[in-house]
């Protein structure tokens, strides 16, 4: 185990296992030396090319996510080495949290909850703002949870557009193949690509000003995804409207000048952070490991 993992995963782990847990080890070395020549699996992520080249016999990671950018796909597959996540346990709770977060920056739900505690309300009403209903949502990523989040925004009366690498043909939605033509177009742009090099900083500075003064950026994707700095500086100056946060570039290190501003909401990166879809994507961990042992097919092979 190469991280703290669900008690329900690493329980199942140890029951059909010997597993040990690199991430507690006191000395890290140490346990790699003792241990890595006999290592066929890891659960988790955080696998490198060094880690593989310790495990010699290592013949699959089995990632606890849906995003694996924290695994050497490239180094396993030179290897040999099998890689799987977690997909579509998850779908439900990040579109749920997507649609949450989009409701709490339109109606500043946060900042109306210190309203109310704090006595302001005693003084006078809470200002006018703003509703989903009839505004155009733009999703960046349009994958399984991509098209969750859609269908979700879609209850809410909301014209979805998308853009993405892929023109999904059976999609009714607008496809875009160029992000700030997207960005110029929307009221609100959501972003659920994954990360790693190729969508690095992807939304740039001129994607933020192509969604501009009114425009509404939520991130559930990969804090590497956005240009953070000038996101803060124009969130900061009102060139960017508002922010709704699941994910940062150096989490759990979050831009200090996020704090004060009105017109962001921040969530420290929960959006499979359910017990219902923790558990699920444990056992499909498990699962998946089990299944190679056994000689069968993957259940959601990446590699």
């Amino acid at each position: 185990m190469t991280q703290n993992l669900l008690k329900s995963c690493a329980d199942a782990l140890e029951e059909k296992f010997t597993v040990h847990r690199l991430f507690e080890a006191k000395d890290r070395d140490a346990l790699l030396n003792e241990v890595g020549p006999r290592i066929r699996g890891i659960a988790g992520g955080n696998a490198g090319a060094e880690l593989m080249d310790r495990l010699p016999k290592l013949e699959i990671i089995a990632n606890f996510g849906v995003g694996y950018d924290s695994i050497d796909t490239a180094a396993a597959r030179q290897r040999n080495i099998r890689v799987t996540n977690t997909p579509n346990v998850l779908n439900d709770a990040v579109a749920e949290i997507t649609i949450g977060l989009m409701i709490a920056l339109a109606r500043r739900i946060p900042q109306a909850d210190r309203f109310v505690r704090d006595g302001k309300w005693l003084k006078g009403g809470y200002p006018l703002l703003s509703e989903l209903n009839g505004k155009t949502v733009g999703i960046f990523g349009l994958g399984r949870i991509g098209r969750e989040i859609a269908t979700r925004a879609q209850a809410m009366k909301m014209r979805v557009v998308y853009c993405g690498r892929h023109r999904h043909t059976k999609e009714p939605f607008t496809f875009y193949s160029d992000l700030t033509d997207m960005a110029r177009d929307v009221d609100w742009l959501v972003l659920i690509a994954p990360g790693g090099k190729a969508t690095e900083k992807i939304v740039s500075r001129q994607v933020l000003e192509a969604l501009g003064p009114k425009g509404m950026l939520v991130n559930m994707g990969r804090g590497t995804l956005v240009d953070e700095a000038a996101m803060v500086e124009m969130l900061a100056s009102g060139a960017l409207g508002g922010a709704a946060l699941d994910v940062f570039e150096n989490e759990p290190n979050v831009p200090e000048a996020l704090f004060g501003l009105d017109n962001v909401v921040l969530s420290p990166h929960q959006g499979s952070a359910t017990q219902e879809t923790r558990f699920g994507m444990g056992q499909l961990v498990v699962d998946n490991l089990v299944a190679h042992f056994n000689g069968e097919p993957l259940l959601s092979a990446v590699v």
